[in-house]
Protein backbone atom coordinates (compact mmCIF):
# COMPACT_ATOMS: atom_id res chain seq x y z
CA UNK A 1 0.00 0.00 0.00
CA UNK A 2 2.91 2.37 0.66
CA UNK A 3 3.99 2.04 -2.97
CA UNK A 4 0.48 2.87 -4.21
CA UNK A 5 0.32 5.91 -1.92
CA UNK A 6 3.70 7.14 -3.14
CA UNK A 7 2.88 6.59 -6.82
CA UNK A 8 -0.44 8.43 -6.52
CA UNK A 9 1.15 11.29 -4.57
CA UNK A 10 3.89 11.61 -7.19
CA UNK A 11 1.23 11.55 -9.95
CA UNK A 12 -0.69 14.30 -8.12
CA UNK A 13 2.49 16.36 -7.86
CA UNK A 14 3.41 15.89 -11.53
CA UNK A 15 -0.07 16.67 -12.85
CA UNK A 16 -0.31 19.70 -10.56
CA UNK A 17 3.05 20.84 -11.91
CA UNK A 18 1.71 20.49 -15.45
CA UNK A 19 -1.28 22.66 -14.56
CA UNK A 20 0.85 25.27 -12.80
CA UNK A 21 2.96 25.37 -15.95
CA UNK A 22 -0.02 25.68 -18.29
CA UNK A 23 -1.63 28.49 -16.32
CA UNK A 24 1.73 30.18 -15.80
CA UNK A 25 2.54 30.01 -19.50
CA UNK A 26 -0.76 31.69 -20.33
CA UNK A 27 -0.07 34.37 -17.68
CA UNK A 28 3.43 35.36 -18.73
CA UNK A 29 3.60 34.39 -22.41
CA UNK A 30 0.39 33.57 -24.29
CA UNK A 31 -1.87 36.40 -23.14
CA UNK A 32 0.85 39.11 -23.20
CA UNK A 33 1.77 37.94 -26.71
CA UNK A 34 -1.84 37.95 -27.88
CA UNK A 35 -2.43 41.36 -26.29
CA UNK A 36 0.02 42.82 -28.83
CA UNK A 37 -1.87 41.48 -31.84
CA UNK A 38 -4.63 42.97 -33.96
CA UNK A 39 -8.26 41.96 -33.29
CA UNK A 40 -8.49 39.33 -36.04
CA UNK A 41 -5.27 37.64 -34.96
CA UNK A 42 -6.31 37.69 -31.31
CA UNK A 43 -9.73 36.13 -31.95
CA UNK A 44 -8.43 33.52 -34.40
CA UNK A 45 -5.42 32.57 -32.27
CA UNK A 46 -7.37 32.34 -29.02
CA UNK A 47 -10.11 30.27 -30.65
CA UNK A 48 -7.47 27.95 -32.10
CA UNK A 49 -5.62 27.60 -28.78
CA UNK A 50 -8.86 26.86 -26.95
CA UNK A 51 -9.86 24.18 -29.44
CA UNK A 52 -6.40 22.60 -29.28
CA UNK A 53 -6.21 22.44 -25.48
CA UNK A 54 -9.41 20.37 -25.25
CA UNK A 55 -7.79 16.99 -25.82
CA UNK A 56 -7.41 13.76 -23.83
CA UNK A 57 -3.74 14.36 -23.01
CA UNK A 58 -4.45 17.71 -21.42
CA UNK A 59 -7.76 16.79 -19.83
CA UNK A 60 -6.61 13.50 -18.27
CA UNK A 61 -2.90 14.21 -17.90
CA UNK A 62 -3.38 17.67 -16.48
CA UNK A 63 -6.67 19.34 -15.72
CA UNK A 64 -8.70 16.37 -14.44
CA UNK A 65 -5.60 14.36 -13.53
CA UNK A 66 -4.47 16.95 -10.98
CA UNK A 67 -7.90 16.87 -9.37
CA UNK A 68 -8.25 13.08 -9.44
CA UNK A 69 -4.76 12.21 -8.26
CA UNK A 70 -4.81 14.83 -5.51
CA UNK A 71 -8.21 13.64 -4.27
CA UNK A 72 -7.00 10.03 -4.42
CA UNK A 73 -3.91 11.01 -2.43
CA UNK A 74 -6.09 12.54 0.27
CA UNK A 75 -8.15 9.35 0.44
CA UNK A 76 -5.06 7.10 0.53
CA UNK A 77 -3.26 9.18 3.14
CA UNK A 78 -6.32 9.60 5.36
CA UNK A 79 -5.67 8.39 8.86
CA UNK A 80 -4.01 9.34 12.12
CA UNK A 81 -0.37 10.31 12.17
CA UNK A 82 -0.01 11.18 8.50
CA UNK A 83 1.95 14.46 8.32
CA UNK A 84 1.57 14.50 4.53
CA UNK A 85 -2.23 14.53 4.77
CA UNK A 86 -2.72 18.16 5.80
CA UNK A 87 -0.48 19.36 2.95
CA UNK A 88 -2.35 17.18 0.47
CA UNK A 89 -5.72 18.48 1.71
CA UNK A 90 -4.44 22.05 1.29
CA UNK A 91 -3.39 21.23 -2.28
CA UNK A 92 -6.80 19.74 -3.01
CA UNK A 93 -8.64 22.78 -1.63
CA UNK A 94 -6.45 25.12 -3.69
CA UNK A 95 -7.04 23.10 -6.84
CA UNK A 96 -10.78 22.95 -6.19
CA UNK A 97 -10.72 26.76 -6.20
CA UNK A 98 -8.90 26.62 -9.56
CA UNK A 99 -11.38 24.09 -10.89
CA UNK A 100 -14.36 26.26 -9.93
CA UNK A 101 -12.77 29.40 -11.42
CA UNK A 102 -12.04 27.53 -14.64
CA UNK A 103 -15.59 26.17 -14.98
CA UNK A 104 -17.35 29.33 -13.78
CA UNK A 105 -15.23 32.06 -15.40
CA UNK A 106 -12.64 31.05 -17.99
CA UNK A 107 -14.50 28.29 -19.86
CA UNK A 108 -17.67 30.37 -20.40
CA UNK A 109 -15.52 33.23 -21.68
CA UNK A 110 -13.65 30.85 -24.00
CA UNK A 111 -16.92 29.39 -25.27
CA UNK A 112 -18.40 32.83 -25.92
CA UNK A 113 -15.37 33.78 -28.00
CA UNK A 114 -15.59 30.54 -30.00
CA UNK A 115 -19.35 31.08 -30.48
CA UNK A 116 -18.61 34.40 -32.18
CA UNK A 117 -17.71 32.34 -35.24
CA UNK A 118 -15.07 32.39 -37.91
CA UNK A 119 -12.94 35.54 -37.58
CA UNK A 120 -13.05 35.96 -41.38
CA UNK A 121 -16.83 36.31 -41.14
CA UNK A 122 -17.10 38.54 -38.05
CA UNK A 123 -18.02 42.10 -38.99
CA UNK A 124 -17.04 43.66 -35.66
CA UNK A 125 -13.85 41.92 -34.49
CA UNK A 126 -13.04 44.79 -32.11
CA UNK A 127 -16.44 44.38 -30.44
CA UNK A 128 -15.99 40.61 -30.11
CA UNK A 129 -12.57 41.11 -28.58
CA UNK A 130 -13.85 43.81 -26.20
CA UNK A 131 -16.77 41.63 -25.07
CA UNK A 132 -14.32 38.78 -24.40
CA UNK A 133 -12.56 41.04 -21.85
CA UNK A 134 -8.94 39.94 -21.95
CA UNK A 135 -8.14 41.75 -18.70
CA UNK A 136 -10.80 39.82 -16.77
CA UNK A 137 -9.73 36.49 -18.30
CA UNK A 138 -6.09 37.23 -17.45
CA UNK A 139 -6.84 38.33 -13.87
CA UNK A 140 -8.64 35.06 -13.15
CA UNK A 141 -5.88 33.13 -14.88
CA UNK A 142 -3.32 34.81 -12.60
CA UNK A 143 -5.37 33.54 -9.64
CA UNK A 144 -5.27 30.05 -11.18
CA UNK A 145 -1.52 30.35 -11.67
CA UNK A 146 -0.87 31.35 -8.05
CA UNK A 147 -3.26 28.75 -6.65
CA UNK A 148 -1.85 25.85 -8.69
CA UNK A 149 1.70 26.90 -7.86
CA UNK A 150 0.79 26.97 -4.17
CA UNK A 151 -0.89 23.56 -4.55
CA UNK A 152 2.25 22.23 -6.22
CA UNK A 153 4.35 23.49 -3.30
CA UNK A 154 1.93 21.81 -0.86
CA UNK A 155 2.25 18.51 -2.72
CA UNK A 156 6.05 18.79 -2.77
CA UNK A 157 6.02 19.31 0.99
CA UNK A 158 3.63 16.36 1.34
CA UNK A 159 6.10 14.22 -0.61
CA UNK A 160 8.91 15.29 1.71
CA UNK A 161 6.82 14.39 4.76
CA UNK A 162 5.69 11.10 3.26
CA UNK A 163 9.23 10.14 2.34
CA UNK A 164 10.46 10.52 5.93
Amino acid sequence: MDTVRMVVLVAATVTMGIMAGVFGLYSHTVMPGLRRTDDRTFVAAFQSLDRAIINPWFMLGGFLGALGFTAASVALLFGPGSPALSWTIAALVLYLVVFVITIAVNVPMNNALKAAGDPDEIADLAGVRARFDEAKWSRWNHVRTVATTAALICLAVALLHYGR
